[in-house]
């Protein structure tokens, strides 16, 4: 009989055991978030500066998923010109794996997918401003590894609202990931980073279908 369990509930360890993930020591295999990364100009400076500001104000309340990805993440995404072809979003997508050697049947849904012709391109999993973005972390591996394009790698982002991590990852045989440091909304230039590598990864994948 097969076991159904929630993705939420997953542990790095569990997601580890039973898809097999593996942390790429290569410092080469993921140099998106740091290679090339685009300049940005004084225009999207002022309005990332705005973002700012308006993320600062709601933190001074509770922020729940929706205010995060209201606050920060949906003007982010809008800059960085996401929601424009090939590109478009969908939000709450199910998606379900089954582990075949335990047969452990693994239900979740993602906060926000953008697909590039049914291509899954960045997955971003909005946490409650107070959580450390190693709660997400599991999670969002396991939506990742369902990208039905197993020959190309996937890229995610974890943020909270004020801290933003960066993660690819190449399924193949054995997964592998990796992580970008973590930056954080009112650290120097961080933000500003945050967007050039929105910027980086979406000219990536878009140069995967052209």
């Amino acid at each position: 009989m097969t076991q159904s369990i929630q993705a939420k509930t997953l542990t790095l360890r569990d997601v580890k055991t039973k898809f097999n993930f593996q942390l790429a020591e290569d410092e080469q295999f993921f140099r998106e978030w740091i290679d090339d990364l685009p300049e940005i100009t004084d225009e999207e400076k002022r309005y990332l500066d705005k973002i700012k500001v308006g993320y600062i104000n709601s933190a001074q309340y509770p922020m729940i998923e929706d205010t995060v990805k209201m606050v920060v993440l949906a003007p982010l995404l809008f800059l960085a010109d996401f929601f424009l072809t090939p590109f478009h979003i969908e939000s709450e997508k199910s998606v379900e794996l089954l582990t075949v050697d335990e047969g452990i049947l693994v239900r979740g849904s993602i906060d926000i997918l953008l697909l590039i012709e049914s291509f899954w391109v960045v997955a971003i999993e909005a946490k409650r401003a107070q959580y450390s973005l190693d709660a997400g972390l599991p999670q969002l591996l396991f939506y990742m590894l369902s990208n039905p394009n197993p020959d190309r790698p996937t890229f995610g982002l974890l943020t909270n609202g004020s801290n933003f991590r960066f993660i690819k990852l190449v399924k193949q045989d054995t997964p592998q990931y990796a992580l970008s440091y973590e930056f954080v909304i009112d650290r120097a230039q961080d933000f500003y980073e945050v967007f050039r590598i929105f910027k980086r990864i979406a000219a990536v994948v878009s140069n995967y279908n052209s």
